[in-house]
């Protein structure tokens, strides 16, 4: 028995020394989780995609245990509704949050300014600025009658409860709405709108480390010397979507997927209408979570419509240049007033809007002219146009049904075509030239191999 017990203790010291190890390792790995700090670059308007990439990038920062959250913030403001979950998202966070605006030239206007103060840590960069959180009209004008008090008096509130419960300067919070007071990086720290400045991230994380901020219902102190960060980005999916509601991308979307479907119905090669088509979907998702003006998305179709026409019609510019016209009013007026009082304008960006303009001006007078050149042509046989070099003999396609009048496909270009005996023709069935009449082929259906023997 003496020796089976001795035999056994070996064996229970190494197990031990295992044991040991992995707990080691266990308290390793978890110290190291807690040393880790998420980095989430938020940028451009203030929206709902906005505020599901902070909640799921703050939530997983609880659940993985990581020492703190940086948000390196910079926006011009946004949607009330989305500027709210973001705050409350922020109020709620079990891990400590800190709102760095950057970079340098950035600013955290309007919406933004909410969400700065609403951080355990609120930091900006220099060069950066803070305010102007009043709520406007889409043409920057103050929101008059009961409707602006309503509007004005919820967002001084909201603003004060949120400065009360950072410890923030609750007067210039108060200001900011109110007088839309904004303040440059060195004037909020002066005046205790954030806890200091930081030209970069290590700055950031150097100035929070140790200090002490309520997180939970519970006052913690940040220890974040020596911790690693870990970029989270955007969802590519949401960063799509994102990119979609872009006001001038969703109308150049709009604008190449109606020029290619106006292409296929002149030469149809389904290459054009397909790419065409996914355009116009991609570019409604977009205007979807837009301001939409019905109005001015109906001027640019007409102005399409009116495109097309002068492709087809003699009206010598007259409906190209109405087509002009309609296409600058309706993108100029494609989005209405926001609904939201602190989003920004929503407007096509006007050079993009004389671009396009331009572009489909110099296409127009190509295409008039050309028209105009053609038709002054007086071939020899006295047809209008140029003569036309059809090899008798040669071989083609019947690209639109001969009924008795249609279309054939020679030599990269379609033709004008009858049959020579009057009978119809479907399409896709080979023929040959037989003689041509002015600019009309002649043809004649080529047999096929068992109808020649």
């Amino acid at each position: 028995m003496r020796q089976h017990s001795s035999a056994i203790q070996p064996i229970r010291i190494v197990a031990g020394l295992f044991l040991l190890l992995g707990l080691v390792g266990l308290t390793g790995t978890s110290l190291a989780a807690g040393k880790v700090v998420y980095v989430l670059p938020t940028t451009g308007i203030v929206d709902e995609g906005m505020a599901h990439y902070l909640a799921d990038g703050v939530g997983r920062a609880e659940h993985d245990g990581a020492a703190a959250v940086v948000i390196k913030l910079n926006t011009p403001g946004g949607s009330l509704f989305a500027m709210n979950d973001i705050v409350g998202t922020l109020l709620e966070s079990k891990v400590p949050t800190i709102v760095w605006v950057a970079p340098a030239g950035g600013f955290a206007a309007s919406a933004g300014t909410f969400i700065t103060l609403a951080a355990n840590v609120a930091v900006m960069a220099p060069g950066t600025s803070i305010g102007a959180a009043s709520p406007v009209t889409s043409q920057g004008g103050d929101i008059s009658g009961t409707e602006g008090d309503k509007v004005r008096n919820d967002a001084i509130a909201k603003i004060t409860a949120i400065a009360q419960a950072r410890h923030r300067n609750v007067t210039w919070a108060g200001e900011a709405v109110s007088q839309a007071r904004s303040s440059s990086a060195s004037e909020a720290v002066s005046l205790g709108v954030v806890d200091g400045m930081a030209a970069t991230l290590d700055d950031v994380l150097a100035f929070a480390s140790g200090r002490q901020v309520e997180v939970g219902g519970s006052t913690v102190t940040l220890d974040l010397s020596g911790a690693t960060t870990t970029q989270i980005d955007m969802n590519p999916f949401l960063a799509f979507i994102r990119l979609l509601s872009d006001p001038t991308i969703a109308f150049l979307l709009f604008t190449a997927g109606s020029a290619g479907l106006l292409a296929e119905l002149w030469s149809p090669n389904f290459v054009t209408g397909i790419l065409g088509a996914l355009l116009v979907i991609l570019a409604f998702i977009g205007l979807g979570a837009l301001p939409l003006n019905v109005g001015g998305l109906l001027l640019i179709i007409l102005a399409m419509v009116l495109f097309g026409l002068e492709l087809t019609v003699t009206s010598h510019g007259l409906l190209g240049f109405g087509g002009l016209v309609c296409f600058a009013l309706g993108a100029s007026a494609l989005f209405t007033t926001p609904g939201d009082p602190f989003e920004p304008v929503v407007r096509v960006a006007p050079p993009v809007i004389i671009t396009t303009t331009a572009t489909a001006g110099v296409f127009l007078v190509l295409v008039v002219w050309a028209a105009l050149r053609s038709r002054g042509m007086v071939s020899p046989e006295g047809t209008v146009g140029r003569a036309v070099a059809i090899p008798n003999g040669a071989e083609a396609i019947v690209r639109r049904p001969i009924e008795p009048l249609g279309s054939i496909y020679l030599a990269g270009e379609e033709w004008s075509a009858r049959s020579a005996d009057g009978r119809p023709l479907d399409r896709g069935a080979p023929v040959r030239v037989v003689r041509t009449d002015g600019l009309t082929a002649i043809v004649e259906p080529v047999p096929s191999p068992s109808s020649a023997s």
